[in-house]
């Protein structure tokens, strides 16, 4: 259990409206688009629960696919159970792959990958597979990243950063846990502590040197800077290593730069 973890009493009508509008949101995205069919990535992980909720909420159990890719040596075997009962319970079509045989392939490159190379190959592959589903069955990709992660640049570019539509990248990690509560996903996931189990004993919160329950509020007041929120009475060294990561991880999340030309 993580006893960090504590949900802000946010007014149940508030939450309530918060839901429909991604509910809604989600379904009319998907109808101007054309789609029906989702898939997603189930990790067992509080993100990619709610992520997976909605969806069916949306779009109909018979329209969402789950995808558990788990890695055999790192991936807990409590987040594959999480992740297959979640599906089963709310109806939903999954399917396992283990990617150690995709990611063992790039052991064989004419070059060695460094710690973060190899780390990040493991999103990247995850994201292959649920394109190649997605093109196979005619469906879009959801993607499953908090708010809170996406302004930290906490994940992979074009691994768990790539999607179709991301559902929940209005809701910082707070948000997630009040929608979850609200919704009624198993406190298993809600107490987890996040990780995204892409090395042995990994843990967001041991990377991000916080908790999400001290990194939200920097967060949500990050526009205000640096200065006014040490007036504030904010953490120092917490502020530095939290502007310094938004900072340098801006790329993550910006559209592709692109060189310009002159035409005559």
């Amino acid at each position: 259990m993580d006893n960090n973890i504590s949900l802000l009493p946010m007014d149940q009508t508030q939450i309530a409206q918060m839901y429909e509008e991604l509910v809604s949101g989600l379904q009319e995205f998907f109808k101007k688009n054309s789609f029906s069919r989702a898939v997603l990535g189930v990790s067992g992980g509080i993100d990619s629960a709610l992520t997976l909720k909605i969806a069916v909420d949306a779009l109909g159990e018979n329209n969402v696919t789950g995808l558990m890719m788990p890695e055999k040596g790192i991936s807990s075997e409590q987040s594959v159970y999480h992740a297959r009962t979640l599906c089963d319970f709310l109806g939903v079509k999954n399917h396992t792959i283990q990617i150690n045989k995709f990611v063992m392939d790039f052991n064989t490159l004419p070059w060695k990958g460094n710690a973060l190379s190899n780390m990040n190959i493991k999103p990247r592959v995850r994201m292959m597979l649920l394109y190649h589903f997605a093109n196979t069955h005619g469906a879009l990709v959801l993607g499953t990243s908090n708010k809170s992660e996406m302004l930290l640049g906490y994940g992979t570019k074009y691994g768990d950063f790539a999607a179709d539509i991301e559902v929940i990248a209005e809701l910082y990690k707070e948000d997630v846990y009040a929608l979850s509560k609200y919704v009624g996903l198993p406190d298993e996931l809600i107490l987890k502590k996040p990780s995204a189990e892409l090395a042995v004993n990994q843990t967001d919160e041991s990377e991000l040197g916080a908790t999400y329950t001290e990194l939200d509020p920097i967060l949500k007041q990050h526009e205000l800077g640096f200065d006014k929120l040490l007036e504030k009475g904010l953490n120092p060294a917490l502020l530095n290593r939290t502007f310094r990561r938004i900072e340098d991880n801006k790329h993550k999340t910006s559209p592709i730069p692109t060189l310009k030309i002159t035409r005559q």
